[in-house]
């Protein structure tokens, strides 16, 4: 048996990009950071360390995210890991790994909701066609 399910509590690192395909089907794209401390053995500092996530959601999910949530919102989400790689025009290769959501429980404010996506691309999609440019 195989499992690839992740779970993240972390904010938004930026606005949510909404894309939408030629077939109609819409994309939400964002990061989310999540946060790690620990105590240094040596000095007995505490550290903090923040990493970033990117995150895509597709159909009633991605509508909902570019809808409600933006830069510094907190959410807990679900989904799977997902691996991706091309080759770019300069013959440069590429890799990525994405969390692809499925469900979402907006945190932080007056009522929290929970929402189940569907977290299935309608088409196959070129890679290139939903890379955000991380400058």
């Amino acid at each position: 048996m195989d499992l690839n399910k992740v779970s993240l509590i972390g904010n938004l690192a930026g606005d949510p990009e909404a894309r939408t395909l030629p077939s109609g089907q819409n994309l939400a794209i964002f990061k989310v950071a999540t946060n790690y401390t620990w105590r240094d053995a040596s000095t007995k500092e505490k550290k903090t360390r923040a990493d970033f996530h990117r995150v895509v959601a597709w159909g009633r999910l991605a509508d909902i995210i570019n809808a409600y949530l933006k830069k510094g919102s907190k959410v807990f989400l679900e989904g799977r890991l997902q691996n991706r790689f091309w080759e770019g025009k300069d013959q440069t290769k590429h890799y990525l790994t994405e969390l692809v959501a499925s469900d979402l429980i907006m945190l932080g404010g007056s009522s929290k909701k929970a929402i189940a996506g569907d977290e299935t691309a309608k088409e196959d999609v070129d890679v290139e066609e939903i890379i955000l440019e991380d400058k």
